[in-house]
């Protein structure tokens, strides 16, 4: 496994856009699925949106039509496009490998993401 590493975060308005990065190395390119989590302080971790090997994707409800995953293979590296944020999309962004046999590792340093009202 290697280190997954997350940027992209910052401080926005309330319906303001914002793209995250999640560079996983030799897992994009390995046919790993990834996926976007987040943790706003004080609450239990939340799963936002999931691409697999085939890019097939899903998402949380929450976030419909405003967010969407892509990935680029070359580079190793799946994008969070979030658009119309809103104050509840405050939190620590992470990303997560999953699928077969290699595809695992530790979670990441994560980025914040903070929408204010």
């Amino acid at each position: 496994q290697v280190q997954l590493v997350e940027s992209g975060g910052g401080s926005v308005q309330s319906g303001g856009s914002m793209r995250l990065s999640c560079t996983a190395p030799g897992f994009v390119s390995n046919n790993c699925g990834i996926a976007w989590y987040r943790q706003a302080d004080g609450k239990q971790r939340e799963w936002v949106y999931s691409i697999m090997y085939d890019d097939r994707t899903r998402y949380a409800n929450s976030v419909k039509g405003r967010f969407t995953i892509s990935k680029d293979r070359v580079k190793d590296t799946v994008y969070l496009q979030m658009n119309s944020l809103k104050p509840e999309d405050t939190a620590i962004y992470r990303c997560q490998v999953y699928g077969g046999g290699y595809c695992h590792s530790d979670w990441g340093q994560g980025t914040q993401v903070t929408v204010s009202s």
